[in-house]
Formats: structure tokens, sequence, C-alpha cells
């Protein structure tokens, strides 16, 4: 049995989920939550690398901003493909007007920009708004 450390969305604690439970909706050891909520997670500079660099599952992160039309059209399909995509995937969003220096530090020129993470590195980018089929078409061919 392999045990992955996944961070709870509620709470931030690292828990540590044999793989063969992910599809039986795991809680948090910590605030008994469940560890998958079915939509994107919400960044913030305090939660940022825990979520990034602790999870063994990868993370893909929607880099958007309350202005950008694109990342309001995009919005609903990338809820749609968190459904679809936990618990094998962790999908999340940041606020580049919000955390403008995790934008910087990432180099993000355009928005909407989806970034897959694994292990803590970035191994897929992607800039421009996608329908849902293609966000996880798009994500499972780079993870």
């Amino acid at each position: 049995m392999n045990t992955l450390h996944i961070v709870c969305p509620h709470c931030d604690t690292v828990n540590r989920v044999a793989s063969d439970r992910l599809p039986h909706y795991p809680r948090c050891g910590q605030c008994k939550q469940s560890l998958f909520a079915g939509h994107p997670l919400e960044l913030t500079g305090r939660n940022f690398q825990q979520h990034i660099g602790r999870n063994d599952i990868p993370v893909v992160v929607d880099f958007w901003a309350s202005w950008c039309g694109p990342c309001k059209m995009m919005a609903p399909a990338y809820a749609q493909a968190a459904v679809s995509l936990e618990p094998q995937v962790r999908l999340a969003k940041l606020n580049t007007e919000q955390e403008q220096g995790i934008a910087a530090q990432f180099n993000i020129r355009s928005i909407p920009t989806l970034i897959a993470f694994k292990s803590g590195r970035e191994v897929a980018r992607m800039s421009g708004a996608m329908d849902a089929a293609g966000i996880v078409r798009w994500i499972n061919s780079n993870i």
C-alpha cells in the first residue's frame, strides 16, 4: 500500500493517506473535513508553498484576476474540471491582483495561465481560456 501526503484544503494540515483510500472521501486528521472539496482551492501567499510543495498529487493552479473577462468565462469550466479530476489532481486558483509577488515569481505575463506542479516543480504551463474538456485533456496529457 502506497501512502500519499495530502494537504487539507481547509486547515492546510499535511495528512498521510493510503492511495487506495483516495476515492473514499478521506477526511483531515486535524479538522475532520473532507480532503477533497470538489471545487478549486483558493491559494494565498500564506498557503501557496504548503499546497504546491507538500502534496504528493499534482496541483494545477489557475492564475487569474477579477477584472479578466476570459478568466471569468473559464471559472465554471475550471470548477467542473475539478469535480472530474479529484482526487488524482488538486485544482487551485491564485488571484494575481492580491498575490502579485507569487505571480511575478512564476513570470505570469498573461491570464488566465494554468501551471501544473508535481512535487513542488512546474511541469507544464498553458495560457488562455479553455472549456472543461480542454482543461481535463490538457491536465491529463501533462501530468
